[in-house]
C-alpha cells in the first residue's frame, strides 16, 4: 500500500523509484492503483512519471508496466492476444458444457439404465458438479509453476478422454465414473483464465475482457441443453456426448496449434531467456519440459501449494467468496433441477417434451448475452467514475457498485421463477429465470474483479477458490432442492433463496466498501519470493538504496596510493569484464554506474 506522497510502497523518496520497482509496484500496490497520469506526478515526481508507460489516448496508466521485450504478452498484437483470449473462453466453456449434457439427456439416460431421472442426477449429476471445484489447488500448484499452456493442455487431453469412455460406457456405474472423472479435469481453464487475462492485458482492459471469459463459463451449462436438447429428442443419447467430444477435440486442437505461453518473468531481473527456441521451444512448452526448466526462476513447490491457503483466510476474500458462491451455486442447482421440473407431468410439473425443454434453455444463454453487454460498459463506467471521484487513484472496493445493480435483478428474477413453478405459468418461469440470470452475470464478473484487484499476483488461486466456493454450494443445492420444492413449493422455497442472497448482501458488501481500504492494508499478501540464485557479494546502487547480488572483482593497490590504504573489491559490470566475471552474474543487465565496496575482513 502508498503510504504518504513524499514515500512511496518501499519507503523510499518517491524520486528514487527505480524501472525495476515500476515493475512489480503493480504486485506489490494490491487493490490501490495511480492510474491518472496526472495524480502519478504528485504521487511519484514528475522524474518518475515522465518515464511510465500510458494507453494508446494517454490517459490511464499501464498497469503492470509492460517491458522492452517484444515477448512479453503485454506487447503482443491485439491479434494475438485475442487468439489467446478466444482460446482460453472456449476452453473454459468445455466443463460445464459436458457437464450438462446430462442435463439435456437425463431422461434417455434414465430409459438406458432403467432408473429414474432423479436417480441419474444423485449418482452422476451431482458428483460431475462437485468435482468442477475439486481439481482447483492442484492446477494452481501446478500452473505457477510450470506455466498455463502445459496444464491447459494436459487437461483438455484427459477430459477429452474420459469423455470418450461417456460415449461406450456399459453401465451406469461406469457411465457415471467417465462423466465425474472428465469434469474433475476439464474445470482446469476456469482457474487459468483469470490469469490469462491479467498476463495480457493492461488493467484498464482487464474487466472488460474478463467479462467475456466470465460470460463462456457462465452460459456453459445451458449451451448442451439447449442445443444437444434438441438432438437427444430425435437420437441416441450417445450423439450428445459425440458432440461435445467433438467440440473439446476442436479446443484441444486449437491449443496445440495456437496456444501459447503468457506466464512471463517480468520482475525478474535479468529477466531469464528462453531455454530454446523455434518448434522446439513450442513443442516444449506444451508439454511442459519448458516450464521444468524454467522452474528455478518461479515459486517453490511448498509456496505454490501453500499459497491457496494462505489466501482463503483473508477475511475480504473470504467474506466476497462466500456471498458470491452461493449466490452462483443456488443458480447451479436451478440448471440441473428445472429439467426435471419441466418435463415431470402435472400437476407437479408442466409435462413438456424434450423438443420443449430445449426451447426453455434459450432463455438464460439470451440472459447471459445481454449481461456481457451491460458488464461490459457498466463496469467500465463505474471504475471510471470512481477514479474521477477519487482524484485519479483506483480502490478495489468500486468494483462491488455492480452488487448494488445485480441484487435487484436477482430477487425479481427468483421471487418470479418461483412464481411460475408454483402456478405452473410458463411466461413466469421465462423471464423469472432470465432476470434472475441477467444479476447472476453481473455479480460474478464483479467479484471476479474485485478480486484480482486485491491479489493481484494470486488470480489463480482467487480464481480456483471462487471456483471451488460456486461449485460446492451448487452441489449442496442439488441434493435437497428438489425434494424441498415438492414439499414446500416454489414460491417459498425461491422466495427463502432470495433472501438469503440478499441478507448476506447487506451484510458483507457494504462492510467490505467501509472496511476493505483497512483490510487490504492489513491483510493484503506480498508477491511471492523467488528462489535466489547468487548469494555472493552484494552490489549498491549509486544511492545506496537497494541491494543486488553480484561477483566481485579485486583491484590491486598501486604506487601511487598510500601503501597503507586498504584493498578495494569493486564489481564492475561493463561489457568489457564479463570475460574476467564469468557468466553466472547478474552483470551483463546491470547500471555501468554501479560499483559495489566491500571492507577489508
Amino acid at each position: 500500500m502508498l503510504g504518504s506522497r513524499s514515500s512511496d510502497i518501499f519507503n523510499r523518496p518517491k524520486w528514487a523509484l527505480t524501472d525495476d520497482d515500476l515493475l512489480s509496484y503493480y504486485e506489490r500496490n494490491a487493490g490501490r492503483l495511480i492510474v491518472d497520469p496526472r495524480e502519478a506526478r504528485i504521487e511519484f515526481g514528475e522524474e518518475v512519471a515522465a518515464r511510465l508507460k500510458l494507453s494508446e489516448d494517454g490517459t490511464s496508466i499501464l498497469w503492470p508496466q509492460p517491458t522492452s521485450d517484444p515477448e512479453d504478452p503485454q506487447n503482443w498484437s491485439a491479434r494475438r492476444k485475442s487468439l489467446q483470449l478466444l482460446i482460453i473462453t472456449l476452453a473454459s466453456i468445455v466443463p460445464d458444457f459436458i457437464g450438462s449434457i446430462g442435463v439435456a439427456s437425463i431422461f434417455a439416460l434414465a430409459a438406458r439404465y432403467n432408473t429414474t431421472g432423479n436417480e441419474i442426477n444423485q449418482v452422476s449429476s451431482n458428483w460431475a458438479v462437485f468435482l468442477l471445484g475439486g481439481v482447483d489447488s492442484p492446477a494452481v500448484v501446478v500452473v505457477r509453476r510450470w506455466g498455463r499452456l502445459p496444464v491447459l493442455f494436459w487437461s483438455q487431453l484427459l477430459a477429452f478422454a474420459f469423455l470418450v469412455g461417456c460415449i461406450v460406457a456399459p453401465n451406469l456405474n461406469t457411465f457415471a465414473a467417465t462423466r465425474c472423472i472428465a469434469a474433475f479435469f476439464s474445470t482446469a481453464p476456469q482457474i487459468t483464465g483469470l490469469y490469462t487475462v491479467t498476463d495480457l492485458y493492461p488493467f484498464h482492459l482487464q474487466t472488460r475482457k474478463l467479462n467475456l471469459w466470465t460470460m463462456g463459463f457462465i452460459m456453459s451449462p445451458f449451451l448442451s441443453p439447449f442445443f444437444l436438447g434438441f438432438l437427444v429428442a430425435h437420437a441416441d443419447y450417445r450423439w450428445a456426448y459425440a458432440v461435445g467430444a467433438i467440440y473439446s477435440l476442436i479446443v484441444l486442437i486449437m491449443i496445440v496449434f495456437w496456444g501459447e505461453e503468457t506466464l512471463y518473468p517480468r520482475t525478474i531481473r535479468p529477466i531469464p531467456p528462453r531455454p530454446t527456441v523455434g518448434l522446439r521451444y513450442r513443442v516444449e512448452t506444451l508439454f511442459g519440459l519448458t516450464g521444468f526448466k524454467m522452474a528455478r526462476y518461479r515459486p517453490s513447490w511448498y509456496e505454490c501449494a501453500l499459497s491457496p491457503l494462505r489466501v482463503v483466510w483473508r477475511p475480504h476474500a473470504l467474506l466476497i467468496m462466500i456471498f458470491g458462491g452461493i449466490e452462483f451455486g443456488l443458480s447451479i442447482g436451478i440448471t440441473i433441477t428445472n429439467a426435471i421440473f419441466l418435463g415431470t407431468p402435472p400437476p407437479a410439473g408442466f409435462g413438456f417434451n424434450q423438443t420443449q425443454i430445449a426451447a426453455m434453455y434459450a432463455t438464460p444463454i439470451v440472459a447471459v448475452l445481454v449481461g456481457e453487454v451491460m458488464g461490459r460498459y457498466g463496469n467500465d463506467f463505474i471504475a471510471r467514475f470512481g477514479i474521477r471521484r477519487n482524484k485519479g487513484v483506483f480502490e478495489a472496493e468500486m468494483r462491488l457498485w455492480m452488487c448494488y445493480v445485480s441484487l435487484p435483478l436477482y430477487i425479481t428474477g427468483f421471487l418470479v421463477l418461483g412464481h411460475g413453478f408454483q402456478s405452473t405459468n410458463v411466461t413466469a418461469v421465462i423471464l423469472g429465470w432470465g432476470i434472475g440470470q441477467l444479476g447472476i452475470m453481473l455479480n460474478t464478473t464483479a467479484i471476479y474483479a474485485y478480486l484480482k484487484d486485491c491479489f493481484p499476483a494470486h488470480e489463480g488461486e482467487v480464481s480456483a477458490l471462487f471456483n471451488f466456493f460456486r461449485t460446492i454450494f451448487g452441489f449442496a443445492v442439488i441434493f435437497f432442492l428438489p425434494n424441498w420444492v415438492s414439499a414446500s413449493g416454489a414460491m417459498i422455497v425461491f422466495g427463502v433463496e432470495a433472501a438469503l442472497v440478499a441478507g448476506l448482501f447487506i451484510l458483507i458488501v457494504p462492510l467490505l466498501q467501509w472496511r476493505g481500504s483497512e483490510l487490504r492494508a492489513r491483510y493484503s499478501m506480498a508477491p511471492p519470493a523467488l528462489p535466489a540464485e547468487r548469494k555472493n557479494t552484494f552490489r549498491l546502487s549509486q544511492r545506496f538504496e537497494r541491494v543486488e547480488a553480484v561477483s566481485a572483482v579485486t583491484v590491486p593497490v598501486t604506487q601511487d596510493h598510500d601503501p597503507e590504504a586498504p584493498e578495494i573489491k569493486m564489481g564492475f559490470p561493463s561489457p568489457d569484464l564479463r570475460g574476467m566475471v564469468k557468466a553466472g552474474t547478474n552483470m551483463a543487465d546491470a547500471s555501468t554506474s554501479t560499483v559495489a565496496l566491500q571492507p577489508p575482513s
